[in-house]
């Protein structure tokens, strides 16, 4: 069963708490961190993003890096913009976003679950992510990136939620620039916090990392590192029950058509598809359906009964499309290593893909998401999705709930 604690955040005072709330480290550059956190000495980014402060083109991976991290956090708990907790205590989080909410707990999570498969990943993770991460923690001892879980639906937690945030005031509460708003409520009764440990300890068998494989990894070697640290033991978590989340599109763009015209192209995907023209863009609206802009055009590409496998990796729309279209007939083998393929998060809209192609890629594609079941599906068998499956939005906040270590 799950083994999650309560613990005593490292945060910032309330006034401070939008300036501080960063977007996370992983999905910023070196250069866009800078101007995001220009004139905003108190912003998060100067902790997860420290190289903002040193002479451009540095090497992030250098110890210089990592000391101006520590220097930087220590900084604003000497001149208090933040402070930690007196008690432990859980965390409720809720983000709102394009007319939904999603909410979950904020705790620490046994790195033993971790090792133990009680945290179930999906994932491969590669090791000089890890690294950066690992000298990053273990320089400030602290963890400052949220790793996302997901458990089943667990009606007793939503139940929690709903009560305690009808019973007390949040304590920050705040809209972020991307249209995000972020409330978060801290549950520091006795009685509460012994129902959430005693919930997950009895009714969770497992959670899921949704988003956060890295994270995870660096802060169980961190553990490792760190034999004599309790609180090492640990790390920060945010818990959603999967009836709160939503999962986006990831989608495709192929930059060329190995050699082939797009007449050739659209031919050979008739192997395997139902092609249909579409008169506008192609949102797919479920599984095994795919939109494609080829040539100012879009179509509606269906997935033929018996054209893919059904186990839990096959039947994935993603896989379909790597299967028959990418490694098929573009000989894009290796979406990892291939230049000849790139990502674009659903966030971005089919917008983007349109613009990409008309821009001179050959052809992009758009997914229909890739479901929480499935991904439950997956890392309960035991297997690794493809590389770029899921995207997660709206994204946790670096920041406002800091675990030290």
């Amino acid at each position: 069963m799950a083994d999650i604690r309560p613990f005593r955040a490292l945060r910032p005072h309330n006034e401070f708490a939008a300036q501080v709330a960063s977007r996370p480290y992983d999905v910023l550059n070196s250069e866009e961190a800078r101007k995001e956190a220009e004139g905003n000495l108190l912003s998060f980014l100067h902790v997860t993003k420290s190289e903002i402060d040193l002479p451009a083109g540095i090497d992030i991976h250098t110890p210089e890096v990592y000391a101006k991290a520590k220097e930087n956090l220590d900084a604003l708990v000497a001149r208090k913009v933040l402070f930690q907790d007196e008690a432990p205590c859980y965390y409720i989080y809720e983000l709102a976003w394009r007319g939904r909410s999603q909410t979950g707990l904020v705790c620490v999570s046994s790195v033993d679950d971790y090792f133990s498969d009680v945290i179930k990943k999906h994932e491969f993770t590669r090791p000089e992510k890890e690294k950066d991460r690992i000298e990053h923690m273990a320089a400030i001892r602290a963890q400052t990136g949220n790793v996302f879980l997901a458990c089943k639906d667990l009606k007793e937690l939503n139940d929690i939620f709903e009560h305690w945030k009808r019973q007390h005031d949040a304590e920050y509460i705040f809209t972020a620039p991307d249209g995000v708003t972020h409330a978060i409520w801290v549950v520091d009764g006795a009685a509460t916090i012994d129902s959430i440990t005693s919930l997950f300890a009895e009714k969770v068998p497992f959670t899921y990392i949704a988003d956060g494989h890295h994270r995870c990894a660096s802060a169980a070697k961190v553990s490792q590192q760190l034999p004599d640290s309790e609180a090492a033991q640990w790390f920060l978590t945010t818990i959603f029950p999967a009836n709160q989340l939503a999962i986006l599109d990831y989608n495709r763009i192929a930059k060329d058509l190995n050699g082939m015209s797009p007449e050739a192209f659209l031919a050979a995907l008739n192997e395997q598809f139902d092609v249909t023209p579409a008169e506008g863009a192609v949102q797919p609206a479920k599984l095994h359906e795919f939109g494609m802009y080829l040539g100012n055009q879009w179509y509606r590409l269906t997935a033929k009964e018996g054209s893919f496998r059904t186990d839990p990796i096959g039947v994935l729309d993603v896989t379909i499309l790597q299967e028959n279209v990418l490694s098929r007939l573009l000989n894009i083998n290796d979406p990892r290593t291939d230049n000849r393929v790139d990502f674009v998060g659903g966030i971005r809209g089919l917008g983007e893909l349109e613009k990409r192609v008309k821009a001179g890629e050959a052809a992009a594609f758009s997914l229909y998401p890739v479901s929480i079941q499935q991904l439950f599906d997956i890392a309960d068998s035991g297997q690794v999705m493809p590389p770029k499956s899921t995207w997660f939005e709206p994204k946790l906040r670096d920041g406002l709930l800091t675990h030290l270590i």
